[in-house]
């Protein structure tokens, strides 16, 4: 069953799927980068700094070899000595442990964005199954984990030997050495023993990231079903949408609705569409749609308007063309002014002529 699930996962992760895994501590991390960038920056530190120190170390052994009976066996004498060669050596070894201390850091943000999560801190009753334990121990991970470890070990101790080979009889004769020449000669072979050592960690950690990533984005595929119940989660239920969608509606032409009695006319199809404008000269620079509508919704706006005397005026083409170009509570387009205005001034008019003919009265 499990198969088939894995075998249904065929499509890439989502950045929300992506996001819950970092959320759960699980990122793209490999140790191996981290042990990379340690050993560049302690090869680094042995390079640069440590040049100077062996040197002051070598004129001080040269010092204890060609006048040792110029030196003072008392024991301050003697502490005094072994001070001043351990505080060189904590100086190099404390530089070099700030380094692997950044590098351990700077891992972190070079393979993924770092995160802070208890997740992994929480107690799990399967941890402390031993058959689940068992599996850990000697399972296909742990298997294949020996064998690159075993493959890292092999390979960097390959490079290693190569680096140090050409060396080989200079290695031999090196009781042959000055006493002065020694140091310097076993710091020049440590440190291209360690450039070598890095240069195979950094090539080792670059092959090891790329399959953990790979083995990480495929370990994180989802199937279309569950890409589709993510589209749900994020945008919503379709059916509730459109149950919201269509209160909303309804909403709004209820509001609409509320507004045509305050209209100055209705301009209709005169069955399918009704726009209600509204324009008061001194207060609105030009008409406003107040509502508009097709089939039932410019009924309604024709009842709402003859109940409260609003002018109708049948003009088939304007209508249609304010229905396809304006906006609710917005002035109609600059290009119906005209025409619209003939309208108005049509139901100005005729106003005007009712207001005499009831003041004759």
């Amino acid at each position: 069953m499990a198969g088939s699930d894995d075998d249904d996962k065929t499509e890439e992760p989502t950045q929300r799927k992506l996001d819950q895994a970092r959320e759960k501590g699980d990122i793209i991390y490999t140790p191996e980068v981290g042990a990379a960038l340690s050993l560049i920056a302690a090869t680094a530190i042995v390079a640069f700094m440590s040049g100077p120190i062996v040197t002051e170390m070598a004129r001080g052994f040269i010092s204890f070899i060609a006048m040792p009976d110029q030196l003072s066996a008392e024991p301050h004498s003697l502490m005094a000595i072994m001070g001043a060669v351990l505080l060189k050596l904590l100086a190099i070894f404390g530089l070099t442990a700030i380094a692997l201390a950044g590098a351990g850091i700077a891992s972190r943000y070079v393979q993924d964005r770092p995160t802070f999560t208890g997740e992994k801190l929480t107690p799990k009753i399967e941890k402390l199954n031993p058959i689940e334990g068992f599996k850990r121990v000697f399972g296909k991970q742990a298997f294949a984990q020996f064998v690159k470890s075993l493959a890292k070990l092999v390979v960097v101790g390959a490079v290693v030997t190569w680096a140090l080979w050409p060396h080989d009889a200079e290695l031999e004769n090196i009781s042959l050495l000055d006493p002065g020449a020694l140091l310097p000669f076993l710091k020049d072979k440590v440190v291209a023993m360690l450039m070598a050592a890095a240069s195979a960690a950094a090539l080792l950690a670059a092959v090891d990231y790329v399959f953990t990533r790979q083995s990480y984005m495929k370990r994180q595929r989802m199937s279309r079903r569950e890409i589709k119940e993510e589209l749900r989660q994020q945008d919503g239920d379709p059916m509730v949408k459109a149950k919201l969608r269509q209160i909303r509606m309804q909403r709004s032409r209820q509001r609409m609705m509320a507004n045509v009695p305050q209209a100055s006319v209705v301009i209709t199809n005169p069955t399918h569409y009704a726009v209600a404008l509204k324009y008061e000269a001194g207060e609105t620079p030009a008409p406003i749609c107040l509502a508009m509508g097709v089939d039932s919704v410019a009924a309604r706006i024709r009842e709402v308007a003859e109940e409260h005397d609003i002018p109708i005026v049948e003009d088939p083409p304007l209508a249609r063309a304010l229905f396809a170009t304006a906006e609710i509570d917005r002035p109609i387009p600059q290009e119906h002014y005209e025409a619209v205005a003939k309208v108005i001034g049509f139901v100005m008019r005729l106003a005007r002529r009712r207001g005499r003919r009831r003041s004759a009265l």
